[in-house]
């Protein structure tokens, strides 16, 4: 089974993530932050994936930490969950038209980090969600 815990605990954040890349699309998110929360829910339901976060972070202060440290839990998560990737496909595109947006997003699963982010957002918080963090989680 392709699954994952992962923790990280520095003296800004607490995060716990487990992934099970063979799941039903069940979510249990609680980051603080609540269309973070429903952001990550979307994932979990649309790509059929289990995912439970419990995030606790220097909210206080703002967001950045937690959102950032969220990826990077997720993204070690995902990394230890694919194990040796064997019978995956390295490469995929899409593009997702999603409310009043248009996603596209390719993506190689190689072990080599890049993003490159065009993206333009018509308000700097989209609910309690910073806009300038999103390419600090991906």
């Amino acid at each position: 089974m392709r699954r994952s815990k992962q923790k990280r605990k520095t003296a800004e954040t607490d995060i716990e993530i487990i992934l099970n890349l063979d799941g039903s699309g069940s979510a249990d998110i609680d980051t603080g932050i609540a269309i973070f929360d429903h952001m990550l829910t979307s994932l979990t339901r649309h790509g059929r994936l289990d995912l439970k976060v419990s995030a606790k972070g220097d909210l206080e202060v703002d967001e950045h930490h937690t959102i950032e440290d969220v990826g990077i839990v997720f993204g070690t998560a995902l990394e230890k969950a694919l194990g040796n990737k064997r019978g995956i496909t390295r490469f995929g595109e899409a593009t997702i038209p999603m409310d009043e947006a248009l996603a596209q997003v390719a993506l190689d699963l190689g072990g080599r980090s890049y993003l490159t982010l065009n993206a333009r957002f018509m308000s700097q918080k989209v609910g309690d969600f910073p806009t300038q963090m999103t390419g600090h989680f991906f």
